[in-house]
């Protein structure tokens, strides 16, 4: 009982660690960065290297290569965890497992000197939008099919069991019985994909560009958010404060990203369970 309880103070301990890790480093951009914040610096361009101006045109570049990368990686991961947790047992699903584990570990940087070869060389893109958002889909489908095939083989067998006991077919199975209560682990999943898409650096400066002005379609380039905070703390004197603001503008956008997440999947869940 005694070591129980220990062990439970350990862990509760651990989590306010975290918290208040998350805590002190909102509380510092918050603190250093909320100067520059207004309306001309979520619309404007930067000027003068990011020293002057805003962030608007980074803000679309960077809505735009997320929306490529997820809109790629979302339905391909899907149904390759749908194969996945439905085949458990066969070589092909265990080799696919073992390099779906070993792409994690993969540094973004090679992944980003991948997709320079591929999209911007070989196809022809450039240094694009596209470019990069096919990169980081690249990127964060080994995430999104782990985590989305754990959250559909967690589901009960008694439950498939009692749905092939009542006829229902594999689709309706996969819809009315799997993906309620599978949900919410594959939300997380894809929490976990944007958020890695939305931070992603070094396979962005090889890919999209560093290019600042507002794109005019998916094959021009544009600076990511985070290529820009990147720039700005390592490469333009006098801009820490500008850093600070971009990097809480991220912070917040990841937030509301998360958060609509989690309520796009409590509404999914609850319309698939009636």
């Amino acid at each position: 009982m005694r070591r129980e309880s220990g062990l439970k103070a350990l862990l509760w301990a651990i989590s306010m660690g975290v918290c208040a890790l998350l805590v002190w480093i909102v509380a510092d951009l918050v603190s250093r960065g909320t100067g520059p914040i207004s309306l001309e610096f979520l619309m404007a361009a930067p000027r003068d290297a990011g020293r002057a101006g805003g962030i608007g045109s980074l803000l679309v570049s960077t809505f735009w290569i997320v929306a490529v990368a997820t809109g790629v990686a979302l339905p391909i991961g899907f149904f390759s965890a749908v194969l996945l947790a439905e085949d458990t047992h066969s070589r092909m699903s265990r080799a696919v497992r073992s390099c779906l584990d070993m792409l994690n570990a993969v540094p973004s940087i090679v992944f980003g000197l991948f997709g320079n070869a591929l999209f911007c060389v070989a196809l022809g893109m450039g240094y694009s939008i596209l470019s990069g958002g096919l990169t980081l889909s690249c990127m964060i489908l080994p995430i999104l099919i782990r985590t989305m095939e754990q959250s559909l083989r967690a589901v009960p067998k008694e439950q498939r069991f009692a749905a092939s006991a009542l006829g229902l077919s594999d689709v309706t199975t996969l819809f009315r019985v799997l993906l309620p209560p599978a949900s919410p682990g594959m939300a997380v999943g894809l929490i976990l994909g944007v958020g890695r898409a939305l931070s992603e650096t070094a396979a962005l400066i090889f890919t999209a560009g560093y290019v600042t002005r507002f794109p005019d379609n998916l094959l021009d380039s544009g600076r990511s958010l985070s290529v820009h905070i990147f720039d700005l703390a390592m490469n333009v004197p006098g801009a820490d404060e500008r850093a600070y603001a971009s990097a809480l503008v991220l912070v917040v956008i990841l937030f509301v990203i998360n958060s609509c997440v989690r309520l796009a999947a409590r509404h999914f869940q609850a319309r698939l369970a009636t």
